[in-house]
């Protein structure tokens, strides 16, 4: 009887224990993944708790230091370096629009296709007919023989690029600054296209400044300008000479723009561009409220976005882009070592005559997780920014660099040309070249 009893009570008990399993296997299963949700839908794929612990730190948008601090130059030092603290950049009127959403609602992917040789209608100007022309570009005039590189054209797969015309673009820039604001691929950029456009402005209606921190090329006619400021890094830094930059330690104020900002903020249509000088090592953070001259340590990406970041502060509190447009130029790739495209070659981007043919080719020169990172950035901003993703276009365009056809203050000696393995530019672009296609999706995207 006794025994009954016990087996009455087990057979209550048993499917209570399972019931109650169950329901603690639900509820787990539905909180991990609300929590793997939560991560998924983070832009910077950031934890919560990764997040509670960072300090958010409100970008300077004043053009005002404290007293005891200096505005970084080629000169300026870090008294003492620590580890990075974590710090972010806290950004207003974030917009989580994503870039894929504003891409897929047009018509046409322009920056998906392949090179065409055309040479009848390429190049679009003649690289002697040019007098801005820059002996570090000039590849011709500085021995470059092969001249196919100046007749490839950009044909999307789907439409066409709106044809390059010399007067429409003056008429769209007619009372207006166009700046271009970032490093050397950008000034190529600028020079590409005042090149484009200087023919159609008499010689004694046109004017270029002296070569500075902001250099301008006016058009009287036309009241416009094009513009190039030096900001390779976007923000502050000691690297912001025009000439003496290349300096062993580098060193940014993370949070303040304002320093270029200032010269920037009156452009009508800004094209920016920064990448390139986040590669070459670590770099050190000067926070604009640490007075003791204390830096930060931290690995070029990182800084890149912290950088990035100030600027996405500035572009979503002072652009209404009903009065003002911004271009962002991704990253310009290199094309240092030509066994990515040909196997068991040990050379680089000297001798290379005709692009590369693979479509979706990708070689070390795009650093894929940056650009995953600024597209995270540029998505926020919504429409207040106009992406021209030159990256994978440029990336087939392994003949279009320099190499050893170039001045860069000095020409090549004799036993520097003979050893293009080590003294090539495989980083900057003939012209006319590539950079003139980037100003046709300019002109398309105007």
């Amino acid at each position: 009887m006794q025994k009954m009893k016990w087996n009455k009570k087990k057979v209550h008990v048993f499917p209570f224990l399972v019931i109650l399993l169950l329901v603690f296997i639900a509820f787990s299963t539905l909180h991990n993944g609300s929590t793997i949700g939560q991560i998924h839908e983070s832009p910077d794929h950031i934890h919560q708790e990764e997040a509670s612990l960072a300090t958010y730190v409100k970008p300077n948008l004043s053009n005002h230091l404290n007293k005891s601090q200096e505005v970084l130059d080629r000169f300026s030092r870090c008294n003492s370096t620590t580890k990075y603290t974590g710090r972010r950049i806290a950004r207003r009127g974030d917009s989580k629009s994503s870039i894929r959403q504003r891409v897929s609602a047009k018509s046409c992917d322009v920056f998906s296709g392949r090179w065409v040789y055309d040479n009848a209608s390429y190049p679009l100007y003649k690289e002697s007919d040019c007098p801005y022309m820059s002996d570090q570009l000039a590849c011709n005039k500085h021995g470059r023989t092969d001249l196919g590189y100046q007749h490839w054209r950009w044909q999307p797969h789907d439409c066409n690029l709106k044809r390059w015309n010399v007067k429409e673009m003056w008429e769209k820039l007619r009372g207006k600054r166009l700046m271009f604001v970032g490093d050397s691929l950008n000034r190529g950029q600028w020079i590409s296209m005042v090149c484009l456009l200087q023919s159609e402005i008499p010689a004694d209606k046109r004017s270029m400044s002296p070569n500075a921190h902001l250099t301008v090329f006016r058009a009287e006619e036309y009241n416009a300008t094009i513009e190039f400021l030096w900001a390779p890094l976007l923000v502050e830094s000691n690297s912001d000479d025009p000439v003496n930059h290349r300096l062993d330690e580098r060193i940014i104020r993370p949070d303040s723009v304002m320093k270029h900002a200032s010269l920037w903020e009156h452009a009508d249509i800004l094209v920016f561009n920064t990448y390139l000088w986040w590669r070459q090592g670590p770099v050190k953070l000067l926070w604009t409220d640490e007075e003791n001259g204390a830096c930060e340590k931290l690995d070029g990406q990182e800084a890149m976005e912290l950088a990035m970041g100030s600027w996405a502060d500035w572009v979503s509190s002072k652009v209404n882009p009903l009065k003002k447009r911004v271009f962002f130029v991704t990253m310009s790739p290199t094309h240092l070592w030509s066994r990515e495209w040909k196997p068991g070659n040990e050379g680089n981007c000297y001798g290379e005559k005709d692009p590369i043919d693979f479509e979706g080719y990708w070689g070390s020169g795009s650093d894929l997780p940056t650009m995953s990172s600024v597209e995270n950035i540029l998505s926020s901003l919504n429409s207040k920014v106009s992406v021209l993703n030159v990256t994978q276009l440029s990336e087939y365009r392994k003949d279009g660099h320099p190499s050893i056809f170039r001045k860069f203050w000095e020409p090549l000696r004799a036993e520097q040309l003979s050893n293009p393995s080590s003294y090539s530019d495989c980083i900057h672009w003939c012209l006319p070249g590539v950079p003139d296609t980037w100003n046709e999706l300019l002109f398309h995207s105007l």
